[in-house]
């Protein structure tokens, strides 16, 4: 490990917040460091109040910010004086812990301060650092970490065992720090918990930091046990609908949708097909902070359902000893092991599910190093217990609102690059769904760039090529909940005495055919669908009323509106609903191309301003327009619709 110190970059700093700033990122940087929010910083400055007096206050990272992105917004100023008085207290629980922290800010607007400031304060030095470095926990996770911590930094650091974090944390720290520190001491280890730097400086408390996990590194090195020995894999064996239920099965045990990444690739496959991946990876956590994130130690095979019995069984059995109710967790696994698919990851949305991964990726080095060094050995079931149960998690659990209506879903949009398809992407994203868009047009792949939107260019006409997309999704989010069927072109108008054989097949295998393909493939998902599946197909006017020069057309639309009422007869027992729009003269989408607006305007003989108003209502009727109804006919107000066809056009005299 290298300091990432830059003399230059550190010029610019002015004062020593600019410079804990500085540190912090230079830390975030480093994922074997910290990742997703995990760790924290301080400083402690003097600084005058408004009646012109000093005031000691310490700055700490706030909840929620990541120190990768840290900025002075994100430092919460607490009365420094007032904290260390709070160490003298023989007790204080979770709630006034908070309730002292937040009362004793000197901005109101900060984030709330870290459950660790406590401790930061009781620190005698100017700059403290915390991080869960790696290569740390694969020595500190062992049956004799302490031992070895000690052998390894010798009087550098001081040792402290494990207590979950808090008051009682804060106060052993307290106590043991002056009991145990000397002249060389420069940081602090936590065992199976982090690791603490500090110094006089932002960069001496930050080089401090770098130089133990370094040691830590070399330690690890020296017991040939810092590299994970390269295994035979046996291929990934994937079934897209066995991923589905899994996911469904999940959600069920979680008690709301979720999504499920699956990966495969070497290095999970080579972890979950592990001889002793039952006793290695059921322990638990590396650190009592990934189980925070997770909400869930990690589980071996993909029975879900009797993983949740067994949880279960063990809160009934601890939670009546508790001094408060506590309210349960969901008891879905967020990890899934399987020597066939390697590794499954779930969250309530994409990012949920990529930090779990993430999380869990420096697990699988952490406890492979720990048992290469002499066993890997994870926190006792109690204190994962109580750290999950933590008074703290569940004021979370109080204080969160009401979720996106599709959060944890996921959808398919056909037609997603552009017009009502990219509005539908947009609606159903401002939802909480991850969305799956399918197009022709390669602009698909780029129109976003976020992990709750896939982008594939597809060939809808190719059965194959639709598979193949199919096995993608399910692949990046764990299976499908709600289907768009959007895409579709509009040929040229052309009365049916001229009208091509080539050009009528081409309208048909885009706008029916594809659309038969996608239905048939995407059934076994739907039924799948933790909610209940559901199809908005986007349909037309011409369905109800058909207009010359349209017969490739409107046939094509009418027997798609026929397709998907048969559908709903055949479906419904299977918990899916579809329903369907018919759109007018929606001009901000693909297929109205100048010229054929052109065209159809000159045929009614209207200017096409006058065109793009002809209805009842006299108004325009865009993409927008239809993708918020195609969003709601998928949400709760529909729960109890199937095979309804509303039109979306503005008020049509001859529909009407």
């Amino acid at each position: 490990m290298q300091s990432l110190w830059d003399d230059d970059e550190a010029a610019q700093c002015r004062g020593d917040l600019e410079l804990r700033v500085y540190t912090s990122r230079l830390l975030g940087r480093d994922k074997t460091l910290v990742l997703h929010g995990g760790g924290n910083t301080s400083v402690k400055v003097v600084q005058q109040n408004l009646f012109g007096e000093d005031e000691s206050v310490l700055y700490i990272k706030g909840s929620g910010w990541d120190l990768e992105t840290m900025e002075a917004a994100g430092f919460a100023p607490v009365q420094l004086d007032y904290l260390l008085r709070l160490t003298q207290l023989d007790a204080l629980s979770d709630t006034q812990m908070v309730n002292q922290l937040a009362t004793h800010m000197l901005t109101s607007s900060a984030p709330a301060p870290s459950v660790e400031t406590i401790l930061h304060a009781c620190l005698p030095h100017k700059f403290v650092d915390h991080t869960h470095a790696d290569a740390v926990l694969a020595i500190s996770n062992t049956p004799d970490g302490e031992r070895r911590m000690r052998e390894l930094y010798g009087d550098a650091v001081v040792i402290i065992p494990y207590v979950m974090p808090g008051f009682d944390l804060a106060r052993l720290c307290a106590r043991e720090y002056p009991r145990q520190a000397g002249a060389n001491t420069i940081g602090m280890v936590l065992l199976r918990h982090g690791l603490f730097s500090f110094g006089d400086s932002a960069r001496q408390s930050y080089e401090r930091m770098i130089d133990l996990v370094a040691r830590a590194e070399d330690y690890l090195k020296r017991e040939r046990a810092w590299d994970v020995p390269a295994r035979a894999v046996s291929p990934a064996r994937i079934d897209m609908l066995q991923q589905a239920q899994l996911r469904r099965t999940l959600s069920v045990a979680a008690g709301a949708p979720m999504i499920m990444a699956t990966h495969a690739d070497a290095e999970a496959l080579a972890f979950a097909q592990r001889a002793d991946l039952g006793t290695l990876s059921q322990q638990g956590p590396v650190t009592p902070d990934h189980i925070i994130r997770t909400k869930r130690v990690p589980m071996l095979g993909t029975d879900a359902h009797a993983y949740a019995r067994g949880y279960q069984a063990y809160f009934d059995e601890h939670a009546p000893r508790a001094k408060e109710p506590k309210t349960m967790l969901d008891p879905a696994p967020r990890v899934v092991l399987d020597p066939g698919f390697g590794l499954a990851a779930a969250g309530r949305s994409a990012k949920d599910a990529a930090i779990v991964a993430e999380l869990y990726r420096h697990s699988m080095q952490v406890m492979q190093r720990a048992q290469a060094l002499g066993g890997y050995c994870a926190l006792p079931a109690r204190d994962l217990f109580e750290v999950e149960y933590w008074d703290l998690e569940q004021a979370k659990l109080r204080k969160t609102g009401t979720p996106a209506p599709f959060l944890g879903e996921i959808a398919l949009v056909t037609g997603a690059a552009s017009g009502i398809g990219r509005a539908c992407v947009d609606a159903l994203l401002a939802r909480g769904a991850a969305v799956v868009g399918l197009d022709i047009n390669p602009a698909v792949e780029t129109i976003y760039r976020r992990r709750d939107f896939l982008g594939l260019r597809c060939d809808l006409t190719g059965e194959h090529a639709i598979g193949l997309a199919l096995e993608r999704a399910v692949l990046a989010y764990g299976g499908l909940d709600m289907l768009v069927l959007n895409a579709g072109i509009f040929a040229a108008s052309r009365k049916i005495s001229e009208l091509a054989t080539e050009e009528w097949r081409k309208v048909m295998a885009i706008n029916l055919d594809a659309n038969l393909f996608l239905l048939r493939a995407c059934h076994p998902l739907l039924k799948l669908a933790p909610g209940g599946g559901r199809v908005v197909v986007i349909g037309s006017k011409n369905v109800p009323a058909p207009g010359p020069g349209a017969a490739a057309y409107s046939a094509s639309k009418a027997a798609l509106n026929q397709l998907a009422r048969v559908a709903a007869l055949e479906w419904g027992a299977d918990g899916i609903r579809i329903n369907s729009i018919h759109p007018n003269a929606v001009f901000d989408t693909g297929i109205w191309t100048d010229e054929v607006l052109a065209q159809r305007a000159k045929h009614y003989g209207l200017t096409v301003d006058e065109y793009k108003t002809n209805n009842v209502l006299k108004t325009e009727v865009r993409s927008r327009d239809v993708a918020e109804l195609a969003a709601e006919m998928c949400g709760p107000l529909f729960a109890k619709t199937t095979a309804a066809q509303v039109p979306v056009d503005g008020g049509n005299e001859r529909v009407i």
